[in-house]
């Protein structure tokens, strides 16, 4: 398999907080890779210098060999790139339906997209198709805001699948999910992968990670720990002490 997301050398500041210090890994195309770390270890910051949200101090990110170091959040997201938030980012007040309407005409730009959410009926049809894939096609005239959080990450991973991306960045997809939709979740995710789509998922939910991800990549004060499989995380002392901290309870939680 080959590298198809890049990060060389990343590094960002904000004032004398260093978030990101020289963080380093790959991603490999075709596979399910999980990035994880302590709280303020610098994973949703690197998920923002990577999608254009931020901009690196230094550092490289490739995508497929090209640079998009100083590429904006629309010319990341045109190239191939999708993304998740930790805290899903929907219209609320929309319904299901015409949330990812708007999503069919992102290419138009958001607020024109919102105010043409109506849809020719090839993409009222392939929104469909997704929420139907996603589980929530019967909800789709309910507004968005009324949906349960984890029903908000289902339309949001739709949301993200309208653009046909190569890779999809994943914050926190089971983060504050009901656990009975979990597994639902991880289902969706494995689906989207056998479909030939690429993923990065950063999640403080060790189990999830540990059944999903082939090879995870591990944070810690803005710098790369260690990257290997599930088995080799699981096991790495300098892991157990930089994001366990050593203590035998949460290292037995990583193992459960």
């Amino acid at each position: 398999m080959s590298a198809l997301l890049e990060v060389d050398g990343v590094e960002k500041a904000f004032g004398g907080l260093r978030a990101l210090d020289g963080a380093t890994f790959m991603v490999e195309e075709g596979t399910i890779a999980g990035l994880i770390g302590p709280n303020g270890s610098g994973k949703t910051t690197l998920f923002n210098v990577m999608t254009g949200y931020e901009r690196a101090d230094a550092g490289e990110i490739r995508f497929r060999g090209s640079s998009i170091a100083a590429a904006g959040p629309d010319r990341v997201f045109a190239a191939g790139i999708g993304r998740t938030f930790q805290l899903t980012r929907i219209f609320a007040r929309m319904t299901v339906l015409e949330n990812m309407l708007v999503a069919t005409k992102r290419h138009e730009g958001w607020l024109r997209s919102v105010f043409r959410a109506a849809g020719s009926a090839r993409e009222r049809e392939r929104a469909f198709d997704l929420l139907d894939f996603v589980g929530i096609a019967g909800l789709s005239g309910v507004p968005a805001g009324n949906l349960s959080y984890g029903q908000r990450k289902l339309l949001e991973l739709a949301y993200v699948l309208v653009a046909d991306p190569a890779v999809i960045l994943l914050d926190e997809p089971a983060g504050g999910v009901n656990p009975s939709l979990i597994n639902h979740i991880v289902d969706r995710l494995r689906d989207v992968n056998r479909a030939g789509k690429t993923l990065l998922v950063v999640e403080h939910d060790m189990q999830f990670v540990m059944d999903l991800c082939s090879r995870i990549t591990v944070l810690d004060q803005g710098r790369v720990v260690t990257t290997g499989s599930p088995a080799e995380v699981r096991t790495d002392p300098a892991v157990l002490d930089a994001y366990l901290g050593g203590a035998d309870d949460e290292a037995e939680a990583m193992e459960a």
